[in-house]
């Protein structure tokens, strides 16, 4: 019997940690960020590489906030799945979790293909935090993981080129506001499940763009790729031409390595297994580059790997494909532009390395793989069909604004959400309106267009907060300084300014001016917290998630900005004032040890080690757990502390 390909929902459950709420304090900073290239390296590299490297990076997550809410606590629970299914392959995707396909199995053989996790465990690798490993990530906006990555896309169903259906992932990507899409199909009889990927640019002026398919694959497989030498990106953050290494190399720490394939070549990579059979990852030469990341064989690595996943996973290596030739460049696209590629993920065997090639030439031809890209590409802009998942408002709003047209990606006004709703106003009557109830303040839009709209609204003390957060990130500084000082006379939360004054002072390196406001800013948002709750430490009346991650993020804030200048007492009274299940976090576990350490109590910060904490948002790259141990002592660090990325000393 014939089985037709089919997309049909599914529940997927699998023990999960809750995301909690998103940090409510506009991310002035950049995070701490291992994936930057030595300047050293520069004058070495291809001048098209230079050029990339030094092409528009990121300089800041605005307008996006920070996700580290969630913790690591995992209880069953059901996650919304699509399946798309032919007699070959069944693919499971995961619309509210950036688009991830979970899994990819080939039904002849029971094979999975992929890195299959067994949780979901948000860890802080993405751009703003949350992310998860496992499966097939869609990477789009700036070096790293995207800030999508556990955020729901716009997902439908929509006619494929064979006349059967494909499945539509789209949505608004922030960072560099630009649209896209991910059609995912598998012709019936097929091997090879197709992703058609479109990134859109509708403005006027060029814009950075940045694209990496991302594959998780089991840690045993064998690498094999089309090239001889690759860029090794290591611990050193060196960036450096290597020959491509032996298959069962694993590196004492994480290394990426970006293959240099000829040009010329067919764009390819596989992953297999000691018999030879495994995954392949193909696509249209416009997807150029290919690169594969291992932890590393040490401690470090295999504690992340255990992080991740939880005992007895089993360890996983990364196969990506991406725009340019490594990940740490981005590209121009032209004013009202677009550029697309199609992609193709299937099963493999082959006698040896030397074979994959012609095998894959074989089962999937370089030509018909082209094709199938050229009859993909009218489809590209088919209307939707049946809704299956619902993104975010942010396109719709941006859509309303522009009256941009995208066919083929709708983002209907109804999609609009209370986020927007402000944005709305403004655009409809060029007034920010003010909260309707106390409440730490909304995400902030910092675009020029909006940026302008701000700058022409009636001056009061909320706007002139927003307008200073979107100055900020065009990089003027001093206005956006100005900005926040006239809001503050009037302003009815005091508390929101100073921080963002404060943030100011630590980039102007005034750390005592800074650590002062911030503990001013703490002192004003403890005394509004009686209105929003019920007693000391009761239930929040309105908002109490964000007003409890406002309270944690700008106590960790203050707390730290005290310690760098020594104002111990003023540290000590900021922690108390925090609620003790705040106190309790690993976050703050890890922030308590420090504070007893500067109190000069070094037993008491040992024993907090002794009695053990996790920290759930610990950032990859981060050795703030190795810096403080050594402070305490000779003794090696503790299995369950050590993530250390780099060799002491690097």
């Amino acid at each position: 019997m014939v089985i037709v390909t089919r997309i049909r929902r599914e529940v997927l459950t699998l023990p999960a940690a809750e995301l909690g709420p998103d940090n409510p304090l506009p991310p002035l900073s950049l995070p701490e960020e291992s994936h930057r290239v030595d300047e050293r390296d520069r004058e070495d590299l291809p001048r098209d590489m230079a050029r990339g490297l030094g092409h528009e990076p990121l300089r800041s997550l605005l307008p996006v906030r920070i996700r580290d809410g969630y913790g690591r606590a995992r209880t069953p629970r059901a996650l919304d799945a699509l399946v798309i299914e032919n007699d070959r392959l069944r693919a499971t995707v995961l619309p509210g979790l950036g688009g991830r396909v979970a899994s990819l199995v080939h039904l002849p053989t029971g094979r999975e293909l992929l890195h299959r996790n067994p949780v979901f465990q948000p860890a802080n690798l993405a751009l703003n935090g949350a992310w998860f490993a496992g499966g097939i990530e869609w990477n789009i906006g700036a070096t790293g993981h995207t800030t999508l990555a556990c955020a729901p896309l716009h997902a439908a169903r929509v006619p494929a080129p064979d006349g059967g259906e494909m499945l539509r992932l789209w949505e608004w990507e922030r960072l560099r506001d630009l649209p896209f899409q991910v059609d995912l199909w598998l012709p019936d009889g097929s091997d090879f499940l197709y992703a058609g990927v479109r990134v859109r640019n509708p403005h006027e002026h060029p814009v950075p763009a940045y694209w990496w398919s991302n594959t998780a694959v089991p840690e045993d497989r064998r690498i094999v790729v089309p090239a001889a030498e690759a860029w090794e990106f290591g611990p050193e953050r060196r960036l450096h031409r290597v020959p491509v290494p032996a298959y069962d190399v694993q590196p004492p720490y994480a290394a990426d390595w970006f293959y240099d394939i000829p040009d010329g070549r067919r764009r390819w990579i596989a992953a297999l297994d000691a018999d030879g059979h495994g995954l392949v990852q193909t696509s249209t030469d416009g997807l150029r580059g290919r690169k594969q990341f291992v932890w590393g064989s040490g401690p470090g690595g295999r504690r992340w790997q255990e992080w991740l996943g939880g005992p007895g996973t089993g360890g996983y290596r990364e196969i990506q494909a991406g725009l340019t030739r490594t990940q740490l460049e981005h590209v121009r696209l032209d004013a009202e532009s677009e550029v697309s590629w199609l992609e193709a993920y299937g099963p493999l065997s082959a006698a040896s390395p030397d074979s994959v090639e012609e095998r894959l030439e074989l089962v999937l031809p370089r030509a018909g793989l082209d094709a199938v890209h050229t009859a993909w590409k009218p489809y590209a802009d088919t209307e939707p069909g049946e809704l299956l998942a619902t993104g975010s408002g942010w396109g719709a709003l941006e859509v309303l604004r522009a009256d941009w047209k995208l066919p083929g990606t709708p983002f209907a006004e109804a999609t609009l959400t209370e986020e927007q709703a402000p944005w709305r106003e403004l655009l409809r009557t060029g007034t920010l309106p003010d909260p309707r109830r106390v409440r730490p303040p909304g995400p902030t839009l910092v675009a020029p267009h909006w940026r302008d709209m701000l700058e022409t609204a009636p001056a009061t003390p909320h706007t002139e907060y927003h307008l200073g957060v979107a100055q900020w990130h065009a990089g003027d500084r001093a206005q956006a300084v100005r900005s926040w000082e006239r809001a503050l006379p009037l302003a009815p939360s005091l508390w929101p300014l100073l921080r963002c004054l404060a943030v100011a002072d630590q980039e102007y390196g005034q750390h005592e001016r800074a650590a002062e406001r911030f503990a001013d800013a703490f002192d004003d948002l403890c005394r509004m917290l009686p209105h929003c709750l019920n007693g000391v430490g009761g239930t929040p009346t309105d908002d109490g998630e964000t007003w409890t991650a406002a309270c944690a993020a700008l106590g960790r804030e203050a707390v730290e900005a005290l310690l760098r200048v020594r104002r111990v007492a003023e540290a000590r009274a900021v922690w108390e004032a925090l609620h003790p299940a705040i106190r309790d976090r690993g976050r703050f576990r890890l922030l308590e040890a420090e504070l007893l350490l500067a109190e000069g109590r070094r037993a008491a910060a040992q024993a907090v080690f002794d009695t053990g904490f996790e920290v759930a948002d610990l950032r990859e790259g981060s050795d703030a757990l190795g810096r403080l141990w050594a402070r305490l002592g000779d003794e090696p660090l503790p299995a369950r502390y050590d993530f250390r990325m780099r060799p002491q000393g690097l």
